[in-house]
């Protein structure tokens, strides 16, 4: 994997999301944060996590969407079940995936993080090819940027976020990463 000039992952299928803005003047990303998302929950595959982020989702479409539709969210990318990586929003803007977040004693974790979205729940495992695209996505993000954390959206938004949930091999995905 390889991070472009325009913040872009080459080999990510790019589906652009007007979800995002400027990151504040000289910040650049130090934490990645781990999110999980499926629509409607519980539902894997189909496109209503593109259409979320990409304000084209149907209200009417599901009965899950009517509360979600005019959500203004998006992430940075996204990891499919099958391991295919979908991309967002360039590296070097702000996606808006943390929401109201602290990391440690800052504030406003989308300022200065990466979000990931794996495709998933809370009461279901993840597939080995969504594991190795995560570790190779975060190896190449921290080949490029100063990332000193990697943390679940619970950990940054407790109480509020569940994801990714107990069944994330937090494990396994943290070996990965020390692999060479």
């Amino acid at each position: 994997m390889r991070i472009g000039t325009d913040g872009r992952v080459a080999g990510a299928r790019y589906l652009p999301s007007p979800n995002c803005d400027l990151r504040p003047r000289g910040s650049v990303p130090s934490l990645l944060v781990l999110h999980s998302i499926s629509l409607p929950p519980g539902t894997f595959g189909g496109d209503a996590i593109e259409r979320l982020f990409t304000n084209r989702l149907e209200a009417g479409a599901h009965p899950y969407f009517r509360d979600i539709a005019h959500t203004r969210v998006s992430a940075h990318f996204l990891v499919r079940r099958d391991g295919a990586l979908q991309q967002f929003v360039p590296v070097h803007l702000r996606a808006w995936h943390a929401g109201l977040s602290r990391w440690r004693a800052a504030e406003g974790c989308n300022d200065y993080s990466v979000g990931v979205e794996l495709e998933g729940c809370d009461e279901v495992g993840f597939a080995d090819a969504q594991y190795r695209c995560a570790i190779a996505l975060a190896r190449c993000l921290a080949a490029r940027f100063p990332l000193r954390a990697c943390a679940a959206h619970s950990d940054v938004a407790p109480g509020r976020k569940s994801d990714p949930g107990a069944q994330f091999n937090w494990a396994q995905f943290l070996a990965g990463l020390a692999r060479r």
